[in-house]
């Protein structure tokens, strides 16, 4: 268990209130689908070179249904995207008459791309300075090694879907989180991108939660609103600055 005492942060009554921020990565710190499809095509052009027979019985769309087949028929591997993929390449290779040991070496592949992410300019910057008052703790349902990427050093921990066996917005990753950090949920400040499986979901787990809205989204109808809006982690720093944090029921975006 890891214990971080924020009584001795900056004196800003805003950081104060908590000892842990859980925060998300795909679309939160860096963007996902360019990475993703960067990877899923570097994976395709490896099968068509190695396993040609595959490749031509399949393109990137028919790959991504037999996987979505594949996790409605093994729902045990619903929440570790790395092992349905793994599961989905064995099943093809032995399909079109390859071993299915040449899955290792096709997700080594997706892997080295996968983890090729471009964070946004503010995320090291506020991971640094949350980090130097509360721990920090990522929480993800994807498969990026962040000890692979930019920010292998912006987080005192790394907690996977796979790892706690469920994706959020189940609880488990959050609970995870709490766990080891030693605090409470109402110490514990969410920051992520989705409003059902970042916002709602941290709620739901008694939670506070900023929703980092870069896109200039409308927040969905029906869904109570977040904590906090911010276009950008700075964002979420100037509303920690400001003491916003100690004043949870006020919703709102932050001003750029």
């Amino acid at each position: 268990m890891h214990r971080h005492d924020s009584a001795t942060a900056d004196g800003h009554a805003g950081r104060r209130r908590f000892r842990l921020a859980t925060v998300d990565l795909d679309d939160t710190v860096w963007p996902c689908m360019p990475v993703i499809r960067a990877a899923e095509e570097a994976l395709y052009a490896w099968l068509s070179e190695y396993t040609p027979r595959l490749a031509e019985a399949h393109d990137l769309v028919s790959l991504r249904e037999h996987r979505r087949v594949l996790k409605e028929t093994r729902p045990e591997l619903a929440h570790d995207v790395t092992a349905l993929r793994h599961a989905a390449l064995s099943a093809l290779l032995s399909e079109h008459g390859y071993p299915d040991t040449l899955a290792e070496v096709a997700m080594d592949v997706f892997r080295r791309a996968r983890n090729q992410v471009q964070p946004y300019a503010d995320a090291a910057p506020a991971l640094a300075r949350l980090r130097q008052e509360m721990c920090v703790v990522a929480v993800t349902n994807g498969n990026a090694e962040v000890r692979h990427t930019p920010l292998r050093d912006a987080f005192d921990r790394v907690l996977t879907a796979a790892e706690a066996g469920a994706m959020r917005p189940d609880p488990a990753l959050f609970h995870m989180a709490m766990d080891w950090a030693g605090a409470a949920p109402a110490e514990t400040l969410h920051i992520g991108d989705d409003p059902i499986r970042d916002v709602d979901a941290a709620r739901r787990a008694g939670l506070a939660s900023v929703w980092v809205n870069r896109d200039g989204l409308t927040w969905p109808d029906g869904l109570p609103p977040p904590v906090h809006e911010v276009r950008d982690l700075r964002g979420l720093l100037r509303w920690l600055d400001g003491g916003g944090a100690t004043a949870t029921a006020r919703g709102g975006a932050d001003a750029l």
